[in-house]
């Protein structure tokens, strides 16, 4: 039986289940909200960390002061000093006025930090100086300010190991973990997520107007044998899927397996952390598949180049057009590897090559000689972020959008590849 305070908790807050890993995590969240301790909880992405602090600060004596959620992962590096603790003005390019940070705007009350694993070493310093005395100092500034905080921080990495190889400061980790609350992923609740399911469907069912999706009974068994690597996160947004696209509402396992990314057990995308064997054929049938696709690219290329070469013969000959380099600049507008005209090779007969043949090797055409391209990951990486900055001449908020990754994210490749 289910105490009604936590009932009322769930009800209050939008949760869903009854799995008792769940029940345990509000139960302490609930026990420790009115103890003004900083709490470190910790889960896998997409599990429902984000309502737990929510819950600490509704129910603790700051509930009548501020709440604020940063997102640590989604500042970049060179701002996020000045995000949390604020600056004065002149303090840097750009620091037109003064500005008060997170900490000194949620003074009183409670600041939820997401993703604090992301903080860089220096940010991790200034953090821990709040925590011990409640003291910090603006960017730009020698004043030294108090704030009166409460700090709940999240992440969904393993801090242990982050600690070990020097990622995260071990006294911060342990003046931030003085309670902690774990999550559990949603593959541990089995019999939460039949039940996330059907209040899913319900309400996408009202909002896009329209009849409530069922489940066959293979249907469900599919459900209860994935193993959500997403969480709830992933289970809500394949239900707004299904919602959206199923015009037969009564879904087989079949259709439902449609929407769930590499359903095969074998090509499951959650792998144990201590499996170095299938760690390895994960990333060997990366490197394969990105071998497969360089190789296809310098192929278009070179089709492209010959078409194009074609048609400068063919107006040359009409006297209506003086050729120019015109091939490296169409190739390099699609963003491919650049040309040069200046070394022609010989290329053998065509013969049937298997991705592992063309593994490191440079393909060319009968009159061209293409760029070498990367032979590693690391190699390809640096190369994509390296034409990036280049095609957005330099502008790293646009190269961030272009690549489809967090400017932080960003800002620590350019910075481990030396592309500054």
């Amino acid at each position: 039986m289910i105490p009604a305070e936590i009932q009322q908790t769930k009800q209050r807050f939008g949760i869903i289940g009854n799995a008792p890993g769940l029940i345990r995590a509000i139960t302490r969240a609930l026990q420790i909200a009115p103890i003004d301790l900083a709490v470190l909880i910790t889960g896998e992405s997409g599990a429902g960390k984000e309502f737990f602090p929510q819950i600490i600060h509704a129910n603790s004596a700051r509930k009548h002061g501020k709440y604020i959620a940063v997102n640590c992962g989604a500042i970049p590096e060179g701002t996020i000093d000045s995000e949390l603790f604020g600056h004065e003005k002149g303090a840097f390019t750009g620091a037109l006025s003064a500005r008060k940070g997170y900490f000194e705007e949620a003074d009183g009350g409670t600041i939820f930090l997401d993703e604090v694993g992301e903080l860089p070493l220096t940010t991790q310093a200034r953090l821990l100086r709040v925590l011990e005395s409640g003291e910090f100092l603006k960017v730009g500034s020698s004043t030294v300010l108090k704030t009166n905080v409460r700090i709940v921080a999240a992440t969904n990495l393993d801090m242990v190991k982050a600690v070990s190889e020097g990622k995260f400061r071990e006294d911060l980790y342990y003046r931030l973990s003085t309670i902690h609350i774990e999550i559990p992923p949603l593959r541990e609740r089995a019999e939460d997520i039949l039940l996330l399911f059907r209040k899913f469907s319900t309400d996408f069912a009202e909002r896009y107007r329209m009849p409530v999706i069922q489940l066959t009974d293979d249907a469900r068994n599919v459900l209860l044998n994935y193993r959500w690597p997403g969480n709830v996160r992933q289970l809500k947004n394949i239900t707004e899927q299904i919602s959206i696209f199923e015009t037969n509402r009564d879904v087989d396992g079949t259709t439902l397996q449609g929407y769930l990314p590499q359903y095969n057990i074998e090509k499951l995308p959650v792998r144990s952390s201590t499996s170095g064997e299938q760690d390895h054929a994960f990333f060997e049938k990366e490197r394969k598949m990105l071998y497969k696709t360089l190789f296809e690219m310098q192929k278009e290329l070179a089709e492209l180049h010959a078409k194009v070469e074609e048609l400068t013969k063919g107006t040359q000959g009409q006297g209506g057009f003086t050729p120019s380099a015109q091939p490296v600049t169409v190739a390099r507008s699609m963003a491919l590897a650049p040309v040069t005209t200046a070394m022609p090779v010989h290329v053998p007969a065509a013969k049937t090559k298997t991705i592992e043949d063309t593994e490191g090797e440079i393909i060319s055409n009968e009159a061209e000689y293409v760029e070498e391209q990367p032979t590693t990951l690391e190699d390809t990486e640096r190369e994509t972020i390296r034409k990036a900055l280049i095609r957005n001449h330099g502008k790293r908020k646009k190269t961030a959008e272009e690549l489809k990754i967090s400017e932080r994210t960003l800002y620590r490749k350019i910075k481990e590849y030396n592309l500054e």
